[in-house]
């Protein structure tokens, strides 16, 4: 069978302007924050809600073969899990997994009048709310791209869709899913996760490698209650002095170096070419999109090293502090302890666990004054660096780039974490990978006026139906 790619992109087109669209205005409507964020989040009920609304889309759609299934374990947030029999000409033993999530970050302040985190507003073809375009629109897309193939007369191999609920949370409950499943799931020959960034919304962007995400809390005890500041300053260290004398050992303050040698990796030489390609003609407009305040800049001398510290090099955030209240409420008080949550992104082939170890040497060795100094990591995720494309894959995506936006191909590292990838990639090592998605300039995912660029969506989705049918032709020898 030979795929008739110009029925690709009016097809995607108009189910996304009839179908999805309506589906992601539903679903950025509940508010599903994902299980670390909302420890009541079974009872409330939201993440049943939002994989009932993509159940019942899936189960509307004229797919050859499909079956539509919720799968849910003791204690752990449900998967939706899709199977589609081979079509066409393809083989009956070449699986593709398309994998995505349902679960969301927090709403988070700062959201434009008029805009908010559940109330889904479209503007300028940019659908704005929680979770449009992270992640929720990837069961659709994926069902929508196999529907795509199967319309257009191509072919594609047996394809499972697993749409999880836990991503935002760092995927605690899929390994057991994965596990679970493995039977269903199969070895797939390849991976599609929709779970990316794009660089611009001119072309399609494959991520080709991803950092890990340590998350610590650090705190800093030094009295048993809080005492008059008056009385006690000059005596008493401050818990939040000693905390910052010891993250000085973690970062540089003025380069926001970080100092561990276990967080560090050798870059490989195939993706030092990668990023300086990119820098050299789009690495303003990757690294300067950020909503700066005026007169504010990025770090870095130049784009390339910007590129390189956002893919390649760990980078630490702190995201959260306790022990200190508000301002309004703030007494003259020598505060009885202090406690910082980090977030350090590392670099592909750093070992997540290890990493952490030695950042808890490092803050807990002799600390100042005795004071009690405690490290938690509350999670260890390792990144992934993609292995070498196949010559049929990197064809197909180049192929895909030029029918749906006229322009070629782009491939670069992100900064972020997707834990089932480095999972997918020990698991299944010889697996080939498509890694994309909409997160571009200014979509803003986890912060506020996150927005889904709807035409980029619709692209995607073309891209996605020609590389499963490429890949099944692939498979026919």
């Amino acid at each position: 069978m030979t795929i008739d790619h110009t029925a690709i992109g009016p097809f995607t087109d108009e189910v996304w302007e009839h179908e999805i669209l309506p589906m992601l205005t539903e679903y950025i409507r509940i508010p599903n924050v994902s299980e670390a964020y909302d420890a009541g989040w079974a009872e409330a009920g939201h993440m049943d809600r939002a994989v009932e609304l993509a159940r019942a889309w899936c189960e509307t759609r004229e797919v050859a073969g499909l079956t539509v299934e919720v799968v849910r374990l003791p204690d752990r947030s449900p998967v939706l899990l899709l199977e589609i029999p081979p079509f066409g000409s393809a083989g009956a033993d070449d699986t593709v997994l398309l994998y995505g999530h349902l679960d969301k970050q927090p709403p988070m302040h700062g959201w434009r009048e008029g805009l908010g985190p559940w109330e889904p507003v479209l503007i300028d073809g940019r659908l704005y709310g929680r979770g449009g375009a992270d992640d929720g629109y990837a069961v659709f897309a994926s069902l929508t791209a196999v529907e795509a193939v199967q319309r257009a007369g191509g072919s594609h191999g047996r394809c499972v869709v697993l749409i999880e609920c836990s991503e935002e949370s760092g995927s605690p409950d899929l390994p057991d899913y994965v596990e679970h499943l493995a039977g269903r799931i199969g070895t797939p020959g390849l991976v599609v996760c929709l779970d990316s960034f794009c660089g611009d919304y001119e072309r399609l962007w494959t991520t080709t490698s991803l950092r890990g995400n340590l998350i610590l809390r650090v705190r800093v005890d030094i009295l048993t209650e809080g005492v008059h500041s008056g009385s006690s300053g000059g005596v008493v260290p401050s818990s939040t002095r000693i905390l910052r004398h010891l993250l000085d050992r973690l970062e540089d303050s003025g380069t926001g170096e970080l100092l561990v040698p276990e967080l560090h990796v050798e870059i490989p030489d195939g993706r030092k070419a990668e990023l300086a390609a990119v820098a050299a003609d789009l690495g303003r407009e990757l690294t300067e999109v950020f909503p700066f305040v005026p007169g504010a800049g990025p770090m870095g001398a130049d784009p390339l090293e910007r590129l390189t510290n956002k893919t390649w090099r760990p980078s630490l955030a702190y995201t959260g502090i306790d022990g200190i209240p508000p301002g309004a409420q703030a007494g003259n008080v020598l505060r009885p302890f202090t406690e910082m949550t980090l977030s350090i992104r590392v670099p592909p082939g750093v070992d997540a666990a290890a990493a952490g170890a030695a950042v808890e040497r490092t803050l807990t060795a002799d600390p100042p004054y005795g004071a009690k100094v405690t490290v938690t990591v509350a999670s260890a995720e390792d990144g992934w660096d993609a292995p070498p494309t196949a010559p049929w894959l990197a064809a197909a995506t180049e192929a895909a780039s030029q029918q749906a936006f006229g322009k070629p191909l782009r491939s670069l590292g992100e900064g972020g974490t997707i834990p089932f990838m480095a999972m997918l990639g020990r698991r299944f090592p010889e697996a080939q990978y498509l890694l994309t998605g909409v997160l571009g300039p200014g979509s803003n995912a986890h912060g506020p006026n996150e927005f889904l660029h709807v035409e980029m969506g619709k692209r995607v989705t073309a891209c996605v139906a020609a590389v499963l049918d490429a890949h099944a032709r692939r498979a026919q020898g």
